[in-house]
Parts: structure tokens; C-alpha cells; sequence
């Protein structure tokens, strides 16, 4: 855990260093450790300790422009997390959407995995009005009192707002591409819906059915049908929140549409198989559902 945190630390110096030139970048003021308090990416949520560091993967920031930057959405601030290869120019885009647990040292560190590969990886801080995810001790008090306030409306501009400071910055448009885990893994479904930019996305174990209230007055089975970009679903058959019986519903709203989505269902995974930080980590699903994921960009134009 210490190699750990650590490597981590390193890396929020290098955001740091990177900072000078970031586009809206203000460090007036910020110390070393105000830094690491408040940079996205750094630390874990209180909700998944401990975490299990035999198994969490680290991918260094070599090669890479990573730092965090604030795009305005109707007066608000958000905070991004961004990771880049240095020296690319126009590079694809993909939008990285978080668990519940917020932007923490594991969704950073698949934006720098993806930044290897050639990406610019952007995950914004999409709780930042309701609160901060990573205080709450235990997950029932963080859905009940940051997650479930949390408006798609809200979620849907504040993605647009990251996507127009792609375009603003370099971003390759016509190689936008989104992904997201859990709660993220709906939003992957929605947002992919919502931004007919988007070219194609990836969505982990993101719930595709449930109430419809105020604040989430759609979910992914009800834009099934009308959907045209092509998303892969990677699921685990054993997950107890996502019964297989609601795949297969969604497989058959899909199929009255032209997205040619599809789903790969990993029989012995539960929720939660990719987060290498957690018990539920499945390694070899794990690795799989990587290589999937980044064979399904490629195939489908988002691609370095």
C-alpha cells in the first residue's frame, strides 16, 4: 500500500508540473498539499476501504500529459480529470464515467490507460454539486445522500460541456468515444443516446432498467430502440443488482433498433469485475473485458 501511495503522490506532482500550461489553469496560491487534497484522482473513496493492493493496478503517468482543469456549467465548476500522450496531436476522445465512488484513483488510472494507448481521457467530477463521494463511509449513506440527487439533465450537460473543451482543445471529434462503470455504466447508455457525436461507447455493468422518477426519467432500456450508436455491454451473469433476465429485455428493446449494440456476459463475474482495487475483482474478466472494450473502439472508428 505504501509503493502504492507513493506512486500515486508522484503522479499528482506531475499533474501539478503539468498544470502551468493547462487551459484555465490557476495554481496562485495552491501548495503541494492543498493540491493533493483537492486533485481529482488521488486516494481512494471511504465507502471500498480497504482497498486490496495486491491487486490494484497502477499505470504511471510516463509519456503523458495528466492534470485537472475546471470547465463552467451554468455557474458551476467542474472538475476534470484529464490524461493525454504528450506530443499527439488531435487525438481521439474518450469520455470516462465513474462508479458511484467519484473520480478516485481508479477511474484516473483507467484514463491513464487509456492515454497510453493514444487517447485523451477525460472523467469529470460529476457529483460536485451534491457533495463529495469519497467522505462517506459506507455506500448506503453516499447513495442516500449524494447519488440518488444527482439529475440526468444535470449529467447530460455537464458531459457537453467536457466534450465542447475537447473540441476546443485539440480533441479528434470525429473520434469521440465514451465508457463508463456502474453508475456510469447507465450513463454510458444514456449520454451515447443523448450526443449523436459520440461514435461509440462501452458500458460496464450499468444498470439498463428501473423506476423512472424526476430525476432519472429514462433509463437505457427505454432508449433502446431509437439508439444508433453501438455500445458494448460488458456484464457479469452472478451480478445480484443486474439480473440477466434485464440483458435479456434490453437485447430484445436493442433489437428494434439500428445501433447493433451488444453485450458480452462473463458467466462466472459478478458487479463490479473490472474494479481491481475491490474484492470483486476478476482478474482474467477483467483483462478480457479490456481487450473487448478497446477492440470495440477500434472497430468501430475510435481509434489513435
Amino acid at each position: 500500500m505504501n509503493d502504492l501511495k507513493e506512486d500515486v503522490e508522484r503522479d499528482v506532482m506531475q499533474a501539478l508540473s503539468d498544470g502551468v500550461d493547462r487551459p484555465g489553469a490557476d495554481r496562485r496560491g495552491v501548495d503541494r498539499r492543498d493540491f493533493i487534497k483537492v486533485a481529482l484522482g488521488t486516494g481512494f473513496a471511504a465507502a471500498v476501504m480497504p482497498v486490496c493492493a495486491q491487486s490494484a493496478i497502477h499505470t504511471d503517468a510516463e509519456g503523458l500529459s495528466v492534470g485537472q482543469f475546471t470547465v463552467k456549467v451554468g455557474g458551476q465548476d467542474v472538475p476534470v480529470y484529464r490524461a493525454q500522450p504528450v506530443g499527439k496531436p488531435h487525438p481521439p476522445v474518450i469520455l470516462v464515467v465513474s462508479e458511484i465512488f467519484g473520480v478516485h484513483e481508479y477511474i484516473a488510472d483507467v484514463a491513464r490507460r487509456f492515454a497510453k494507448l493514444g487517447y485523451l481521457a477525460l472523467a469529470p467530477d460529476l457529483f460536485v454539486r451534491q457533495g463529495d463521494p469519497s467522505k462517506y463511509p459506507s455506500i448506503p449513506e453516499l447513495m442516500q445522500n449524494v447519488v440518488s440527487k444527482v439529475p440526468d439533465e444535470q449529467v447530460m450537460g455537464d458531459l457537453d460541456a467536457v466534450v465542447a473543451w475537447a473540441q476546443a482543445n485539440g480533441g479528434n471529434m470525429d473520434k469521440l468515444g465514451i465508457t463508463g462503470f456502474c453508475w456510469g455504466g447507465r450513463i454510458a447508455w444514456l449520454y451515447a443516446a443523448h450526443n449523436p457525436r459520440v461514435r461509440a461507447g462501452v458500458a460496464w455493468y450499468g444498470h439498463l432498467v428501473g423506476d423512472r422518477t424526476a430525476l432519472k426519467p429514462r433509463n437505457p432500456i427505454d432508449i433502446a430502440a431509437q439508439l444508433k450508436t453501438p455500445i458494448l455491454g460488458l456484464y457479469g451473469a452472478q451480478d445480484q443488482g443486474i439480473p440477466v433476465s434485464t440483458i435479456e429485455r434490453m437485447k430484445e428493446a436493442l433489437a428494434q433498433g439500428p445501433s447493433k449494440s451488444e453485450f458480452i456476459v462473463f458467466k462466472d463475474a459478478g458487479h463490479a469485475f473490472h474494479a481491481d482495487y475491490r474484492p470483486s475483482y476478476v482478474e482474467a474478466d477483467a483483462k478480457l473485458g479490456w481487450e473487448y472494450c478497446i477492440e470495440w473502439f477500434r472497430t468501430h472508428g475510435v481509434h489513435p
